[in-house]
């Protein structure tokens, strides 16, 4: 399902578009990262804030919007098919297996420069934190493609944040499908493993038991879950729905921190994501309106605002998320910057919730990557 181009709302990047200008990638290799131009400052509304163009040049959709990890294959900030107001990106799903069981992932950060460039990635340092062992879990990448992680949805500590290894067979290379094997075979000389020094953030879309839930209705942004279609692991695809996010933001969601939030929004439950993540300084800030501007918001209010734009050095796709609402007394508008957002709190027109009303003061972080950038439009 892809929206109509005779549409002036639809902006499409075509996986045709992105081949044939040699942007395809294979997990363990990626053509070299370009740079977008760097926005105004922090209270402008234009630009694309710096982020890192992953698309070795590929042209970009009609608008502005910009695809930023070399594994998206297609997109559109808008589409007449359904009557949500979110877009699409289909994106490339990679193959992994954890303890034996398959998964199927997406990529879209990296703490090392070098690495995400190579990978096609959005360079994240503040990702780099994680890299400890409590923080993060393992992926080793095989030469011959495979990938091979520590741990799944579901199980204890669960985390999209995970330490990269290289493994290079020395022998004659076999499937591997477990972290066990692999220590098993080092320790025998059969493979060398080689620290990437990244920490990537590569959600589990699909997993034995479940997988991220499809909305068939198309309607609202958390009804039904966050996938258009269901992951298409023969081709390796998976298309999500696409959300506008102030500044220059259009992000998917894959992961929440506490139970609750994700069994409502039917994402994956990550508890590797909660509280020490944030202590370490390898979270962001996501700003949710209630009430207010009427708008396609998470919570039915305008977009959200997030503390930065991918390829700002304080960037993180891990945001830890605060509500606001509108006290009777305030004057209602439209912010487009965090710094709005604080000063419309410190003059009494917001109240701040951290995490929801509901949470009772505790912050919980989501997983909310940006494969595309592209001004946020909405006005009142």
């Amino acid at each position: 399902m892809s929206a109509k181009t005779e549409d002036r709302e639809v902006m499409r990047f075509s996986r045709r578009q992105m081949i044939g200008r040699g942007a395809g990638l294979a997990v363990g290799g990626g053509a070299v990262a370009a740079a977008l131009a760097a926005c105004g400052g922090d209270d402008g509304g234009g630009g694309n804030s710096g982020a890192t163009s992953t698309t070795g040049g590929a042209a970009s959709g009609e608008g502005g919007g910009e695809p930023i990890v070399g594994d998206v294959l297609d997109f559109a900030l808008r589409s007449d098919e359904w009557k949500g107001a979110f877009g699409f990106v289909s994106m490339r799903l990679h193959r992994g297996l954890a303890g034996g069981r398959e998964v199927w992932f997406i990529r879209t950060d990296a703490s090392n420069e070098q690495f995400a460039g190579r990978e096609q990635l959005v360079y994240t340092p503040k990702l780099e934190p994680l890299a400890e062992d409590a923080l993060s879990g393992e992926l080793f990448l095989v030469e011959d493609g495979t990938a091979v992680l520590s741990a799944a949805p579901g199980d204890d500590g669960y985390t999209p944040a995970w330490r990269v290894r290289r493994v290079t067979w020395r022998g004659e290379p076999r499937e591997l499908d477990s972290i066990a094997q692999v220590r098993a075979a080092e320790r025998r000389g059969d493979l060398t493993v080689e620290d990437a020094r990244a920490v990537m953030n590569a959600p589990i879309i699909k997993w034995p038991n479940g997988q991220l839930a499809v909305d068939p209705k198309l309607e609202t942004y958390l009804d039904g879950g966050q996938l258009i279609e269901k992951p298409d692991t023969r081709n390796g695809e998976v298309k999500f729905k696409l959300h506008e996010c102030f500044p220059n933001a259009r992000y998917i969601v894959t992961d929440h921190s506490i139970k609750p939030a994700a069994d409502m929004t039917k994402t994956v439950f990550a508890p590797g994501l909660h509280g020490r993540p944030r202590d370490a300084g390898a979270t962001g800030r996501t700003n949710v309106f209630m009430g207010g501007a009427e708008g396609p918001g998470p919570m039915k209010g305008q977009p959200s605002v997030f503390d930065s734009d991918p390829g700002d050095p304080v960037w993180s796709p891990y945001w830890d998320h605060f509500t606001y609402a509108w006290k009777q007394d305030g004057r209602v508008r439209v912010l487009r910057t965090e710094s709005q957002v604080h000063r419309a709190r410190d003059a009494g027109d917001l109240e701040e919730f951290p995490g929801t009303p509901d949470t009772k003061g505790e912050v919980f972080t989501v997983n909310c990557p940006v494969p595309v950038t592209a001004p946020a439009t909405f006005t009142a």
